[in-house]
């Protein structure tokens, strides 16, 4: 193996590649040991309050805290790292001997490109199988421990159980597992044939059924209606569950690559209203390693020119650029979700909108 490195990748490649790699790992622990310092100094109440033990709290939660925010980070860490040091680089003249022995820019990319193509590997890998693992294991400490500060009761539910049934919930209480106010009408074709209205209904988790409390049920025959009234509880089976009614922050990124792909076929019928945040989810965790090679290309463009004032501007450009691309990420998330934007084109907007930066910014680079 060490044969087959040195035959293929020449000093000055090991040399540009340790220096990538070296920064990029260190920084991820500053930022990984940063963020659970001021996490734990805001959550300390919490975990104490709640009588969390410490097994759970460093196993569960901080397990899928810290893959979960190093990987949301890690475009910034990147480009951070590839500027940081490829400016170093060029404020001791660095890079000129490399350009001047007849080395063309392509070359002295060669081993930012295989850098990158390693941290690439490792973010598609972990963004389509560990983190919705850790974002699952994160997931069910908060909810159990009452850790997240929203409400994770959904109201005014409208949903397609099947081809001719729909139902409407008004409200949800998950910690009884009862619903109020549930209407339920069935259709042939676009005719309504059944009416059922239920002041409450409950699931029982053990017959996994779903009981009707004070319910009436309205049939119609054309000009013809019947109905009947009852306070005796119904037990009913119906192709809905407790899950169908409750959210919490992040559901869709803790589920694996198989749950996605089944949620997105079961909410094409119940809640197509839904549909572009699974979408975006899922050509999400493919899209967003692609930003190891555009913030790397963007980053060396920008910070492989000498400048006067050293390490300094180079780096305070390269924070706002990285801010910017996470308000991009960010508002192409709000196109897809409230614009109606199909996800697939919001997906690719940052990266797309950061390679022809950093492809205009190759242009202008000492070559």
């Amino acid at each position: 193996m060490k044969a087959f490195i040195h035959r293929y990748l020449k000093v000055i490649d090991r040399f540009i590649m340790g220096k990538y790699l070296g920064t990029f790992v260190f920084t991820m622990g500053i930022f990984a040991a940063v963020s659970v310092v001021f996490d734990v100094s805001e959550k300390l109440d919490n975990f104490t309050n709640k009588h969390a033990s410490l097994h759970d709290i460093v196993f569960q939660y901080y397990a899928g805290f810290v893959p979960f925010y190093l990987n949301m980070l890690s475009p910034l860490i990147n480009f951070l790292a590839v500027i940081f040091f490829t400016a170093k680089m060029a404020n001791q003249t660095e890079i000129v001997p490399i350009l001047s022995s007849k080395a063309s820019f392509n070359r002295f990319l060669r081993p930012y490109f295989i850098a990158s193509t390693i941290i690439f590997i490792v973010s598609f890998f972990a963004n389509v199988y560990l983190i919705p693992f850790t974002n699952h294991l994160k997931n069910d400490f908060e909810n159990a421990n009452g850790i997240t500060d929203n409400d994770p009761t959904k109201i005014e539910v409208h949903m397609q159980i099947d081809k001719h049934t729909f139902v409407y919930l008004q409200n949800y209480d998950p910690t009884v597992h009862t619903g109020y106010q549930f209407i339920m009408e069935k259709f042939n074709d676009d005719t309504l044939r059944e009416k059922l209205i239920a002041q409450q209904v409950t699931y029982d988790s053990v017959k996994r059924v779903w009981s009707l409390k004070n319910y009436t049920v309205k049939y119609i025959n054309g000009l013809k209606e019947q109905y009947i009234n009852s306070t005796i509880p119904k037990d009913t089976t119906l192709d809905m569950h407790p899950s169908d009614f409750v959210v919490y922050d992040n559901v869709y990124a803790a589920m694996s690559l198989k749950d996605l792909n089944k949620n997105i076929d079961k909410e094409k019928l119940r809640r197509p209203e839904v549909l572009n945040n699974l979408y975006y989810e899922k050509y999400h965790r493919f899209i967003y390693p692609l930003s190891a090679y555009v913030l790397t290309i963007v980053g060396v463009a920008l910070s492989s020119r000498k400048v006067r004032g050293g390490v300094g501007l180079p780096l305070g450009i390269g924070i706002l650029l990285c801010f910017t691309y996470i308000i991009v990420e960010k508002f192409s998330i709000v196109f897809s979700i409230k614009g109606g934007v199909p996800p697939i084109f919001t997906v690719l907007i940052p990266n797309t909108t950061f390679g022809l930066l950093g492809y205009y910014l190759l242009l202008k680079a000492p070559k």
